[in-house]
């Protein structure tokens, strides 16, 4: 059973995902050198804020049985995804000292019978994304196309998805997604913070009371105590957690693993949940985009009728993210479609039947790119404009919301202005 207050649904309001590169340092300390205590990582200050981080046990029997694999030398796969604070901005190095490999390495070292026992990792964390976008990443970075079952789901986007169109639908429906894989994965919902103390906790944690999933709160756990002296009970300070205004740095990053190791151990001492949570019940905010599968130049044809126009290079200049645990940047979408200054004026057009759609197109800070009209149905629905963030990043805007499957037409054309100017198509997110 779940030990939890009631939670809140009103929800805080705040800054959307990241709008500047994740490892761009901004000093937030005063003009003067300030010098804080070290970290006690030891004491019972620091015991004490991390066992605040525990929101919910939750319903343990998933995470109960991928602790038992790995004890009987079995092997156990633990994937993350989330933005930049999951793909590991503020580390440094990133692959070693970012909170996914660390809590990874925590698991592994607390439940493995042996130095080679085979528990793995997958992060999939990508900057400044939100779960609108982590919903058509899902099958491609988590499962890697059917090639991987995950035994344990961390997903991280509490700072992140202030801009999910859907208010929250996108995230459910990934939770979802993720509870409904194959393995039968544990799903732990985490909800990390950024310095103004402000997370989506309020709009987010409601679903995991509803499916009594585990769930760890890192504004629970350092913002109340970062007011607080050391002989008070403060553990780190502000300066001490955060790189920039949303990034941990390596201590910020080590609390955030700590908090998910509580909960393995937590977990691995408490009795076994005999029921497994339950996934049939009606979503609390939608489960309208469970299904979305992603589209895109090496698949399209297969799945709608194409016509390229003027799209017909491929951009090779794309967002990189390290993945797992490797020390190089993996290309965000390099299946895509991209209009070039001599592509001429030919419309790309795409002609497909399904219920939802999503557009993830490039933003970029090169003056080389323009905007680009999107048409559906004949009708004008936006206009995409790489530079509202302005920086080489992936961005996600659902083009259609249907209750029935039907064909449409998507037509993207430059705009007035632009018809010299680069464009990018990443890829799509349908639901059929």
């Amino acid at each position: 059973m779940t030990d939890h207050p009631a939670a809140s649904t009103n929800e805080a309001r705040g800054p959307a995902a990241p709008r500047d590169p994740e490892n761009r340092h901004e000093d937030h300390q005063a003009a003067e050198d300030i010098i804080d205590p070290p970290v006690d990582c030891e004491g019972q200050s620091y015991r004490d804020m991390i066992a605040k981080s525990l929101l919910s046990r939750g319903n343990n029997k998933r995470l109960k049985a991928a602790i038992e694999k790995a004890k009987r030398g079995e092997p156990v796969t633990i994937a993350y995804i989330g933005g930049s604070i999951t793909h590991g901005a503020g580390a440094i190095p990133l692959p070693a000292n970012c909170y996914a490999y660390r809590s990874y390495d925590l698991f592994r070292k607390r439940f493995a019978s042996s130095e080679g026992s085979p528990i793995r990792l997958i992060k999939a964390g990508v900057g400044g994304t939100p779960s609108e976008l982590g919903i058509v990443r899902y099958d491609r970075d988590v499962l890697r196309d059917g090639t991987e079952n995950p035994d344990i789901v961390v997903v991280e986007f509490a700072v992140n998805d202030a801009g999910d169109e859907t208010r929250g639908n996108c995230y459910e429906s990934l939770v979802l997604k993720a509870l409904g894989g194959d393995s039968r994965p544990a799903v732990i919902l985490l909800f990390s913070v950024f310095l103004n103390d402000w997370n989506l906790q309020d709009r987010l944690a409601p679903v995991g009371w509803h499916y009594d999933l585990p769930m760890v709160s890192i504004k629970d756990a350092v913002v109340e105590q970062f007011s607080l002296a050391r002989d008070q009970g403060g553990v780190i300070s502000k300066r001490q957690f955060f790189y920039d205004i949303y990034h941990p740095t390596n201590s910020g990053h080590q609390i955030m693993a700590d908090c998910l190791d509580w909960l393995f151990e937590v977990t691995d001492r408490s009795a076994p949940d005999e029921e497994d949570v339950l996934t049939d019940k009606p979503p609390l905010i939608g489960n309208d985009y469970v299904h979305t599968r992603l589209l895109d130049r090496q698949n399209g044809d297969r799945i709608a009728q194409i016509d390229t126009g003027g799209f017909q290079e491929t951009d090779t200049d794309l967002q990189l993210a390290e993945m797992d645990d490797h020390d190089y940047g993996t290309p965000q979408f390099p299946h895509n479609w991209m209009h070039t200054a001599g592509s001429g004026e030919g419309h790309f057009t795409m002609t497909i039947r399904s219920k939802r759609l999503i557009l993830v197109f490039k933003d970029s800070g090169s003056s080389d790119f323009g905007s680009a009209e999107i048409w559906v149905d004949g009708k004008h629905k936006l206009t995409a404009d790489p530079h509202e963030v302005n920086w080489t990043h992936c961005s996600a805007v659902i083009l259609y919301d249907e209750p029935e499957s039907g064909q449409h037409t998507v037509e993207i054309r430059m705009a007035a202005g632009s018809e010299h100017k680069r464009f990018t198509i990443l890829g799509f997110g349908y639901v059929l």
